[in-house]
């Protein structure tokens, strides 16, 4: 008999991930070309990636280091309500370093939520089923960045930035509401930790050593991906592709398609191959995408993006949690969620200061190079033994 999986709580948990992702991620693509239109150069369009990164990498150490003792609850919604009011703030102002600002602290909030919402999932989820379960939810991960995208680069073009604001404010109350109906579960090792007995280190927070391999893959490829958020807006007015929107709605499609086949994959085979497949695509789809000048080839790009990095993401944090022992996974957690931020923000920042001196398309290309390294880590990585976790006793919060 397989343990149950789709219990009410992981239902709402799911939803209210994708409304949260949603409410996010429709701000990425619209932000660089709303600062470009306050005067901003091509190094501080870089800066709005790079600076929400920061925010996100430091603090998640810290909020690692309190899910190793604290309920999980507080940590979700509370931090749920401060994106939303960093969300609000956003149009307050037309100076570029104040906006900066803003997003660092957008950052913060954003590493806190991220990783408290991924440990509650963990949590939730049956170990026998944790790539599968995992995979389900990281749909709501995945559709939020990716169906989000497209309606914010929609909306950005037909009303004002404020607006879009509301709109994603909207998005950010809803998914606030299912938080706070969620019955969550705490494990054991965790419910009896008690705070003065678990030394503090910033490092020892920020890294699990038992999983950093995924998480250092996961470096590589979102420093890839990195030039695709942060210009692809841009990149379709020099191109002149009006539906730029088709690329991340086929992505959300064929994401949602092929991303519950790759979970049940992963518990059956493991991780390798799946990643081996998942980058192939991803970094085809970069390719493609680079060298578009009609709607046609976006689209392709879309759906081999879709099915490659769609699929990647989700793939890459279940192989992090499998390594995981229970009591450390919100540790895990943060250190996965802060590499894609990392690679994300890296990549804005050093291919916002190489964009001034080459064409965007040509970024793409070199950003792809992160993919293959990425490929290789993979191909020639030591073979080791998959750890399997007995299932920690939970209590419900």
């Amino acid at each position: 008999m397989k343990e149950p999986l789709w219990t009410k709580s992981f239902i709402m948990l799911i939803f209210a991930n994708l409304f949260l992702f949603m409410s996010f991620q429709m701000l990425i693509p619209t932000l660089p070309p709303y600062i470009k239109s306050l005067g901003a150069s091509g190094f501080e369009i870089g800066l709005v990636t790079a600076m929400f990164s920061i925010g996100a990498v430091l603090c998640r150490p810290y909020i690692g280091f309190l899910l190793r003792f604290s309920a999980r609850k507080p940590l979700v919604v509370l931090s749920a309500v401060a994106l939303l009011f960093v969300t609000i703030i956003h149009p307050i102002t037309q100076i570029v370093a104040i906006v900066l600002i803003i997003r660092l602290l957008h950052g913060i909030a954003w590493g806190i939520s991220t990783t408290a919402n991924g440990t509650a999932a963990v949590d939730i989820v049956p170990n026998s089923r944790l790539g599968e379960g995992m995979g389900y939810f990281g749909l709501s991960v995945t559709i939020g960045m990716i169906v989000a995208p497209s309606l914010g680069i929609f909306l950005y073009q037909v009303t004002t930035f404020t607006n879009l604001i509301y709109i994603s404010s909207f998005l950010g109350v809803i998914a606030i509401i299912l938080f706070s109906v969620v019955q969550y579960e705490t494990p054991e090792e965790v419910r009896k930790a008690k705070k003065e007995e678990i030394p503090f280190s910033y490092f020892g927070s920020f890294i699990e050593k038992s999983s950093w391999y995924p998480a250092l893959i996961t470096v590589m490829v979102t420093f890839g991906y990195g030039t695709i958020v942060t210009f692809i807006v841009i990149f379709g007015d020099e191109r002149g592709i009006k539906q730029i929107f088709l690329f991340y709605l086929l992505n959300a499609i064929m994401a949602s398609i092929s991303r519950p086949i790759a979970g049940k994959w992963f518990d059956k085979h493991g991780p390798k191959s799946l990643v081996v497949l998942c980058i192939s695509l991803a970094f085809i789809g970069l390719w493609v995408v680079s060298l578009a000048h009609s709607n046609l080839m976006i689209a392709i790009a879309g759906v081999l993006f879709g099915v490659g990095f769609g699929s990647l993401i989700p793939t890459l944090q279940s192989w992090t949690l499998s390594q995981t022992p229970p009591e450390r996974r919100g540790v895990a957690n943060g250190m996965f969620f802060s590499s894609i931020d990392l690679g994300i923000g890296l990549s804005g920042l050093i291919f916002g200061v190489v964009a001034q001196f080459v064409e965007i398309a040509v970024l793409f290309q070199i950003s792809s190079i992160f993919l293959i390294i990425a490929l290789f880590f993979v191909l020639f990585q030591r073979k080791e033994k998959r750890r399997v976790l007995p299932q920690p006793q939970k209590i419900s919060s």
